[in-house]
């Protein structure tokens, strides 16, 4: 469980200047590999270090007990996505990096790396959760292009959420089982210690409230208390 709520994905795909250097970049990819996803955040300080572009996978073979995001475990909801367009918008977005979410990115590995070996060479960091641990995504059993995705990471964090070992204490993860895997030196130096979980409420034009980032379920419903009756575990959208 790694992030609360989510946003309609937005399709990439729009025409783009001949000079625009975000052209270049989707147009070195030369597949037409699709990704399928439930939602994209452009700019974020919730979901990982700095101003990031949050992608949340559709599909999840791991289903945690006590997930929030329990709409995002069916492979064929969400949307496909052209993984040159993703890696286009993410790069025009101005950001630190990218984080990828879900669902389960690992489930989508091949699409997965892709994106983030397209980003990673624009400049992009890349920070990857996932429900698997690293030694089965290492293991010979692992799901195909997880090598790929994995080298294509700088931040890793991996474990199942494990409702009865809450983690008050580290920003980003659920609980205390879920691990940080410093795969390149990007962010080796980060202190965990000192950074807050942070939670973002964006507020459309109809009206509609979007929610990422971590919080509990009391807070929320606390937080949404005059706009909206109680989320319940699972069923934050």
């Amino acid at each position: 469980m790694f992030a609360t709520a989510l946003r309609s994905v937005r399709l990439p795909g729009r025409r783009r200047r001949a000079h625009d250097p975000t052209s270049l970049v989707a147009a070195s990819l030369t597949s037409d590999r699709t990704l399928r996803l439930g939602a994209v955040v452009p700019r974020t300080r919730a979901e990982g270090p700095g101003e990031r572009f949050a992608v949340w996978v559709q599909g999840c073979s791991v289903r945690c007990s006590g997930c929030f995001n329990p709409h995002l475990w069916g492979p064929s909801l969400g949307q496909e996505v052209r993984v040159a367009d993703l890696v286009a918008d993410a790069v025009s977005a101005g950001v630190e990096g990218v984080t990828l979410l879900g669902g389960e990115p690992f489930d989508q590995a091949p699409g997965a790396a892709e994106f983030a070996t397209g980003v990673r060479e624009a400049g992009l960091s890349v920070m990857t959760f996932t429900g698997f641990v690293r030694e089965y995504l290492e293991g010979p059993k692992s799901p195909d292009g997880a090598d790929r995705l994995l080298a294509a990471t700088d931040l890793l964090v991996d474990g199942p959420y494990l409702a009865d070992r809450r983690d008050p204490h580290r920003p980003w993860v659920g609980s205390t089982n879920q691990r940080f895997h410093f795969i390149t030196d990007r962010y080796r130096d980060l202190r965990l210690d000192v950074l807050p979980d942070r939670l973002e409420v964006r507020v459309g034009k109809d009206g509609e409230i979007a929610i990422n980032g971590w919080a509990g379920v009391d807070q929320l419903d606390a937080l949404l208390a005059d706009v909206a009756g109680s989320v319940g575990r699972g069923r934050v959208r």
